[in-house]
Order: C-alpha cells, then sequence, then structure tokens
C-alpha cells in the first residue's frame, strides 16, 4: 500500500538566492503534534536554516504551527529540531561548513512513500546581484517562450 510523496512546504527562495551544490535528504525528529501539524499541510520554511551543534545537523527557524487538537500538550512552533543523516553525510556536512562560504539550506519538507517526514537540504553558496538578475531574465524567458509556443499550436 504505497502512497506518493506529499510536499507538505517549500522554500521557493532558496533557488533564486542560492547556488545549490549538493542536496541531502534528512530525516526530521518531531513531536506527535508536530507531525499531525504538518499532516494538515501547515510548515513555513521562510527564513530558516540548518547548522552544526556538537556534531549534529539541526534546523533552525523552521515554523511549524500548533495542532489545535493538542492542547496543552502542543509544541513550540519555532523549536530547534535535529535532523537525521549518516555519519559520512554528517562529517562532510561539518567539513564544508568549516572551510566557509557555504550553508545548509532547507529546500522542503515532505512525507516520503513510506509516510516518514523528511526535510531536503542543500549546501549552498549565496548568489551576487547579478547572478539574480541572470536568474530572473532566464525565468522570464523560459515563460515567454512557453506563452509563444502556446499561441501557435
Amino acid at each position: 500500500m504505497a502512497q506518493q510523496s506529499r510536499t507538505v512546504a517549500e522554500n521557493r527562495r532558496a533557488r533564486f538566492d542560492y547556488h545549490l551544490d549538493e542536496i541531502f535528504e534528512a530525516g526530521v525528529v518531531l513531536l506527535g503534534s508536530e507531525v499531525k501539524s504538518l499532516r494538515e499541510g501547515r510548515a513555513s520554511l521562510q527564513d530558516a536554516y540548518a547548522t552544526e551543534q556538537g556534531g549534529e545537523i539541526w534546523l533552525i527557524n523552521s515554523h511549524i504551527p500548533e495542532y489545535h487538537g493538542a492542547n496543552r500538550f502542543n509544541h513550540e512552533p519555532r523549536r530547534q529540531r535535529k535532523l537525521l543523516l549518516k555519519h559520512k553525510e554528517i562529517g562532510k556536512l561539518i567539513g564544508s561548513l568549516k572551510r566557509g562560504g557555504v550553508t545548509l539550506v532547507p529546500l522542503s519538507i515532505y512525507f516520503n512513500e513510506r509516510g516518514k517526514a523528511k526535510v531536503k537540504i542543500a549546501l549552498a553558496r549565496g548568489k551576487k546581484l547579478h547572478d539574480k538578475r541572470e536568474t530572473e531574465k532566464a525565468r522570464d524567458w523560459q515563460r515567454e517562450k512557453h506563452r509563444l509556443m502556446r499561441e501557435k499550436g
């Protein structure tokens, strides 16, 4: 009884603001009320980032609103959440972060085929203003190209 993966939240700004180098899939440690809130499709990755603390990778500043049915057992919406990765992946990420010039950016939160909550994170380098302009030009050209193709056909 396999179900499809379902995206809950997406950081659409990340691809515009950063050059994405390498993408990782990480599990995330959640409380029950957080999972229920995610299943309702309520979450935000705006201003969220991941960092290393004590040899572990943590998701900081992601917003999962309180679940209305959890009453006094609710969670703090912006708490730090531990990301679950393999030791080799953690070592690689920590090494890259220590070298500098890169940051860990969450791209999306989703449920995989097995119903587990996952976070897609990327090692990313910040874009300069002229890079952002190039990205915008390319996106506008693609949009215009698709519009012209539709009008012809």
